[in-house]
């Protein structure tokens, strides 16, 4: 009896798992058609052929051709590119290539080009509409002023002379930090200086001279901006000026052994010199533009300790002794 059983359940199962695939199938594949109720449901092997479906019309639209195509050659390019902008090809008639070429092969032409658009470009800066943009400008001017027709009356009466440096490139800032250094150069002789005074300031600026052309070049970068730099200099001329005036109290102590440089209107030289002139009286005066040649033997014998002994020098010298005692006669006879 048990037997009978076991085989009674095991074919409900299997009676069960076959309606439960056919009734799944029969949902995959299309919804059962309406059946009246006392009619069995007809089982589909195979469903029906999809009908297709219409596939969907792309419309496109029509491209126009390119601007530079259909510019004249009379027309005013200042209105076509009248600011600063990246390049785009079609807008520029021109035939422009830039980029690495391949091998045996023209470099890229301008379409889909990077290379033209990642740099800076002039083309709103052509010479006509410079011309134009200076004409406009012409009404805001003022004529040059009077008396400064020459670079020489200019640095008369303009002696500063302040340099800097402006950059225009692509970046993500629009800040360049050389753009902050400011120079600032003038000729020394345009200062108003004493010979004290002249050497205290050669002195504290070091190489910043060049006795060549006489200029000061003072340069300054140390401040974040460009105004605070020039400030800077400013405050550095001015000190340096007065300080080269000032006179301490130990500099009157000092002897012709301490001199930084010869002095020869407070040396012994001098001295003697006029010594020499006035024999065998003695000197009433220690007046010594009165002497011949004085003047060429002081500027010789300054140079010679100052500068040092050279073949100019010591001709200089030998030349301006002869002439103060009178020796050049004598040596052609």
């Amino acid at each position: 009896m048990s037997i009978i059983t076991r085989l009674g359940v095991k074919n409900t199962r299997e009676i069960a798992r076959i309606s439960s695939l056919t009734s799944s199938f029969a949902t995959q594949s299309e919804p059962p058609s309406p059946v009246a109720p006392d009619e069995f449901r007809v089982l589909k092997l195979r469903p029906d052929p999809v009908q297709e479906r219409q596939k969907r019309e792309i419309r496109r639209t029509e491209v126009p051709p390119p601007r530079s195509t259909q510019m004249k050659f009379d027309q005013d390019w200042g209105s076509v590119w009248p600011a600063a902008r990246s390049f785009h090809p079609a807008t520029v008639p021109l035939p422009v290539r830039q980029g690495y070429p391949l091998k045996n092969a023209a470099p890229p032409n301008k379409y889909g080009n990077a290379e033209l658009m990642k740099i800076p470009n002039f083309l709103h800066l052509t010479p006509p509409v410079v011309t134009k943009q200076c004409e406009a400008l012409k009404k805001f001017c003022t004529p040059w002023p009077a008396g400064l027709e020459t670079d020489e009356k200019c640095e008369k009466h303009f002696p500063v002379e302040v340099l800097t440096s402006d950059y225009c490139y692509s970046s993500p800032t629009i800040r360049e930090p050389l753009a902050r250094v400011v120079t600032i150069r003038l000729k020394l002789s345009t200062l108003n200086l004493d010979q004290h005074a002249r050497d205290k300031l050669l002195r504290l600026v070091g190489d910043r001279y060049n006795p060549e052309d006489d200029l000061l070049t003072i340069t300054s970068d140390r401040c974040p901006t460009r105004k605070q730099n020039f400030e800077y200099i400013e405050y550095l001329l001015t000190a340096l000026y007065h300080e080269s005036w000032r006179t301490e109290p130990w500099e009157a102590e000092k002897s012709e052994a301490d001199m930084e440089y010869y002095d020869w209107d407070k040396s012994k030289s001098r001295d003697g010199l006029i010594t020499l002139y006035c024999w065998p009286e003695p000197p009433i005066d220690n007046d010594y533009e009165t002497i011949p040649h004085a003047t060429e033997y002081k500027i010789a014998v300054s140079d010679l300790i100052n500068n040092g002994e050279d073949e100019y020098s010591l001709n200089k010298y030998k030349e301006a002794v002869k002439n103060m005692l009178f020796l050049e006669g004598q040596e052609k006879k």
